[in-house]
């Protein structure tokens, strides 16, 4: 009898206020573990130069996202810097039945809407930084965004470090390896939940019949 046991995938959803890490243990989490992809959002903007449609985003015309967005084909979607972002809901799925783990890199509010429509899917983790003055620092240190940008990101991230309670387990990234093996510490526990190993039961099943 074969020991594999067949599990639902979950959806694993890392936010925090920009320059707080996310992106970064995301991009970690991706090149570490083969058993988790990265969820690939629609988009409205622009492709820019150097991206690929399908692996960065999927880009659509406005006309198109509407019309998903109104028949209820996206997990979540929002308004961004004038342009409409959304999860496609079908690839998720069919990603969660074959045993895959997703990863979403979105908002406190794209978050909502996912616990809204796949609450027992979901695994909220919230980054944390160690401080306002560490924050200001990683932005600053960017080298890419103007000084006033930087402030708008730092008056924007107060109100979006206020969500942190909304969230299953949250992280304070003092240390990116440190904060990268407790995002991997969550996912490992996460996929051991006995409602996730669907297949237990049979697996069981088969253990008593052997014994």
């Amino acid at each position: 009898m074969s020991g594999n046991i067949k599990r639902r995938g979950l959806m694993l959803v890392v936010s925090s206020p920009s320059g707080a890490g996310k992106t970064t243990i995301a991009r970690a989490l991706l090149e570490r573990d083969p058993g988790v992809i990265l969820s690939v959002s629609a988009t409205t903007r622009p492709k820019r130069p150097g991206e690929t449609d399908g692996r960065d985003y999927i880009f659509v015309a406005p006309r198109i996202f509407e019309e998903l967005a109104a028949t209820g084909q996206f997990l979540e979607h929002a308004k961004v810097f004038g342009h409409r972002y959304g999860t496609p809901a079908a690839p998720v799925e069919t990603a969660l039945e074959a045993g895959r783990d997703v990863l979403f890199d979105i908002d406190w509010q794209g978050t909502q809407q996912l616990a809204e429509k796949a609450r027992d899917d979901l695994v909220r983790v919230f980054i944390l930084p160690p401080s306002t003055e560490e924050l200001e620092r990683r932005l600053k240190g960017r080298a890419r965004d103007p000084d006033e940008v930087v402030r708008e990101r730092m008056a924007k991230a107060a109100d979006e470090m206020s969500h942190w309670a909304e969230y299953d387990y949250v992280i304070v990234n003092r240390d990116l390896e440190a904060s990268l093996s407790q995002v991997a510490a969550v996912l490992a526990a996460e996929r051991l939940k006995r409602e996730r190993q669907i297949g237990l039961s049979d697996f069981v099943e088969g253990l008593r019949g052997g014994a």
